[in-house]
C-alpha cells in the first residue's frame, strides 16, 4: 500500500497529479482514485487505500469544498490525525478544516522550494515513520536517527502478590511515557505493549510483529519501603542483550530510578537527547511517592475495573482526593478524579460534585492534558449543551491524539449529535488503540449496525466477545463484560449461550442497571420485544439522564420505538 493518499475533486485532477509527482521525486509512494482497478468495487478501494494511508494530503478547491466525496476523506484523515491541507484557488474552506494549517499552492508550479510546498513536505515528514517511508530515488539514503523502534513489554510483577500489579503496571507505563517523549525514538503505545501482558513471549516474534528494532522487559518487586527493578534491552534481529542492568533502591528513590533507566536506554541506543527532551524525562507531575503511589492505584481501577460497579468510581475518588489532598499541584490525579465524578454523577445518578471543577484544575495546572477536556465535553452534553460539547472534544482531540478516552468521548458525542459515520471511526480508533476494554467494540457494533455495515459488525462482535471472555477469565462477575458479551453473542447468533450467560449475571449483579441495558438491546435482536421492555423498565425508570440520552439515540433499540410499552417508559423517564 501506498504511504500517501490524494484527494480532490475532478478540476483539479491536474494539480493533484503534480502534487502526486512531487511527492514521488521525494521518494514516497502515492495513490489517487486515477489508478482504480477495473475488476473491484471504487468504494471498496478507496476505504483500503484510506485506511492503509499514513498521510491523506486534501487538495482544497471550490469544487472539492462541495464535494461530499472530499470533505468525508478529509474528515476520516482528520479524525485519524493524517490530514495535510493545501489549497488551490481562493475559495474558502469548509469547516471545520478552515480552522486547520492549510499550506498555499494557489500560484505554484512544482519549485521544490516554494515555501508553500515546503510546508506540505514538512507536514508529511512528520506523519511518516522514517522506516516506513521509501528510499530517495537517486543518491545515499540518510538514516533518520528516529529510526530506532522500541516495544516497552509490561514489567511483570515479582511481589508474591497480585494487589501490587498496578505499580509494575505504572512503572511500565512510565517508562514508555518518557521513551516517547525522545523524538529521535518510536516507541509502541503503551495499548499495544500491554495487549501482550500475561503471555508467553517470543521477542523476535513480537518485534516482528509490530515492526520494531528493539524489545525491553523486566520485572518489579516491591516489599514494604524497598523496591527491586531488573531490566533488559534486547535487540530484535539477533536476539542479543544491548543492555540489562538490576536496581535495588529504596521506594524514595522511584522517580530517580525511572529516569535513570530511561537514559540508560537512551544510552544504549546511541540516541541524542535535545535539552528539552532531558528535561521533560524527568517530568513527574508530583514529587510525592505517596501520591505517586495512590494515583496508580487509581489509574489501575480505571483501565482493569468494573464499568457496570459504581464502587469503581468510588475507590478513585477516595484515592484521588487523597494524592491531591498530598499534592495540590498533582494534575494528573486532578484529572483522573474529574472522570471518577462525571462518571458517578451521570453514568450512575449519584448526587455530589460532577467533575467540573476538578477537570478545571487539571486544566490550569496542565494546559497540555487531553482527558480533562473530554471530562468537560462529556458534562457540557449531559447538560443540554451539545454544540458546546463538541468544540470541547474537538480540543481534546487535538491534545491527545493517543488517548483513548478522548475518542470514546468523541464518539459518544458525534453519535448524540446524529453523526454516525464520525462516530463509527472514533470507536474504531478506539478499539484499534486499546486492545483490552469491551466498551468501545461493543458500541462500534451498534454503529456499525446503524450505517448497514451487518460484516463490519460481526467483525466487532467477534472482538468484543474474545476481549470479554478474557476479562471474565480474570474475573467471572464482571458485569460490564458480561453485558458486551451477551450483546457480542447476540450478533453472531449464540443465543443459547447468550440467554445462559444472561440469567447467570442478572443472579451474581441484579441492579447493575448499565448490564440490564445491554440485556435488553440483545433481547431485542432475539425478536423478544416485551422481554426486552420488561428488563428496561428498571433501567429507564431509574436510570441518569446520560442513559436516557443513549436509549433515544442507539439503534438497537429501534424496532422498540412504535411499542406503546417504550414510549411510556421514556416519557416515565423523561
Amino acid at each position: 500500500m501506498s504511504d500517501i493518499f490524494i484527494s480532490y475533486a475532478r478540476s483539479t485532477a491536474a494539480k493533484a497529479q503534480q502534487v502526486a509527482e512531487a511527492l514521488r521525486a521525494l521518494g514516497y509512494g502515492v495513490w489517487r482514485d486515477d489508478e482504480l482497478p477495473a475488476h473491484r468495487a471504487f468504494a471498496e478501494v478507496i476505504e483500503e487505500r484510506l485506511k492503509a494511508a499514513k498521510a491523506v494530503v486534501v487538495v482544497w478547491s471550490a469544487e472539492a469544498a462541495a464535494s461530499e466525496w472530499v470533505q468525508s476523506e478529509a474528515d476520516r484523515a482528520r479524525a485519524e490525525r493524517k490530514l495535510v491541507q493545501l489549497r488551490v484557488d481562493d475559495a474558502p474552506l469548509p469547516m471545520p478544516f478552515d480552522r486547520i494549517q492549510c499550506a498555499d499552492l494557489t500560484n505554484w508550479s512544482g519549485e521544490p522550494d516554494a515555501p508553500g510546498w515546503k510546508k506540505v513536505a514538512a507536514s508529511i515528514a512528520d506523519l511518516i515513520a522514517p522506516a516506513a517511508a521509501p528510499a530517495a530515488p537517486a543518491g545515499p539514503r540518510h538514516r533518520n536517527p528516529k529510526q530506532a523502534s522500541i516495544c516497552v513489554l509490561p514489567f511483570a510483577n515479582m511481589s508474591g502478590d497480585p494487589e501490587q500489579e498496578y505499580f509494575s503496571d505504572g512503572i511500565s507505563e512510565d517508562i514508555i511515557t518518557d521513551l516517547s517523549k525522545v523524538s529521535a525514538l518510536s516507541v509502541v503505545s503503551r495499548n499495544t505493549a500491554f495487549s501482550f501482558k500475561g503471555r508467553s513471549i517470543d521477542v523476535r516474534g513480537v518485534a516482528g510483529q509490530l515492526g520494531v528494532g528493539h524489545v525491553l522487559e523486566g520485572s518489579v518487586r516491591k516489599a514494604g519501603n524497598r523496591v527491586r527493578i531488573t531490566a533488559q534491552l534486547i535487540e530484535a534481529a539477533d536476539d542479543s542483550h544491548v543492555w540489562a542492568e538490576r536496581y535495588d533502591r529504596d521506594l524514595t528513590d522511584i522517580f530517580e530510578l525511572q529516569d535513570e533507566i530511561s537514559r540508560a536506554i537512551v544510552a544504549a541506543l546511541k540516541l541524542k537527547l535535545l535539552p528539552q527532551e532531558k528535561q521533560a524525562i524527568g517530568r513527574r507531575g508530583t514529587d510525592s511517592v505517596e501520591a505517586y503511589n495512590l494515583f496508580l492505584m487509581a489509574r489501575q481501577q480505571h483501565l482493569a475495573g468494573n464499568y457496570g460497579d459504581p464502587r469503581r468510581e468510588e475507590a478513585m475518588i477516595r484515592m484521588c482526593q487523597r494524592a491531591v489532598e498530598i499534592d495540590p499541584a498533582y494534575a494528573q490525579a486532578w484529572s483522573l478524579l474529574a472522570y471518577a465524578q462525571s462518571s458517578l454523577r451521570y453514568n450512575r445518578g449519584r448526587d455530589g460534585e460532577d467533575g467540573r471543577a476538578a477537570a478545571d484544575k487539571a486544566m490550569q495546572l496542565d494546559p497540555t492534558l487531553a482527558e480533562p477536556h473530554a471530562v468537560k465535553a462529556k458534562n457540557l452534553a449531559e447538560t443540554g449543551r451539545l454544540p458546546e460539547a463538541l468544540v470541547e472534544v474537538e480540543t481534546a482531540l487535538a491534545l491527545g491524539p493517543d488517548s483513548v478516552e478522548v475518542f470514546v468521548t468523541a464518539g459518544l458525542l458525534s453519535m448524540y449529535d446524529h453523526r454516525m459515520a464520525d462516530a463509527e471511526r472514533y470507536y474504531a480508533k478506539a478499539v484499534e488503540m486499546d486492545e483490552t476494554s469491551v466498551g468501545p467494540a461493543g458500541l462500534l457494533v451498534t454503529i456499525r449496525e446503524m450505517l448497514g455495515d451487518a460484516d463490519g459488525a460481526r467483525r466487532a462482535a467477534e472482538i468484543c466477545l474474545a476481549r470479554a471472555e478474557k476479562l471474565l477469565a480474570q474475573d467471572r462477575n464482571n458485569g460490564n463484560a458480561l453485558a458486551f458479551a451477551v450483546g457480542a453473542m447476540a450478533v453472531l447468533g449464540q443465543a443459547e449461550r447468550a440467554r445462559e450467560w444472561m440469567n447467570r449475571a442478572l443472579l451474581v449483579d441484579p441492579d447493575n442497571l448499565l448490564m440490564r441495558y445491554n440485556f435488553a438491546c440483545a433481547l431485542v435482536r432475539f425478536g423478544e420485544a416485551q422481554e426486552a421492555i420488561d428488563m428496561l423498565a428498571p433501567v429507564l425508570t431509574t436510570s441518569p439522564a446520560s442513559m436516557i440520552t443513549h436509549a433515544r439515540v442507539d439503534g438497537d433499540l429501534d424496532p422498540l420505538r412504535a411499542d406503546p410499552r417504550f414510549i411510556a417508559l421514556l416519557a416515565q423517564a423523561d
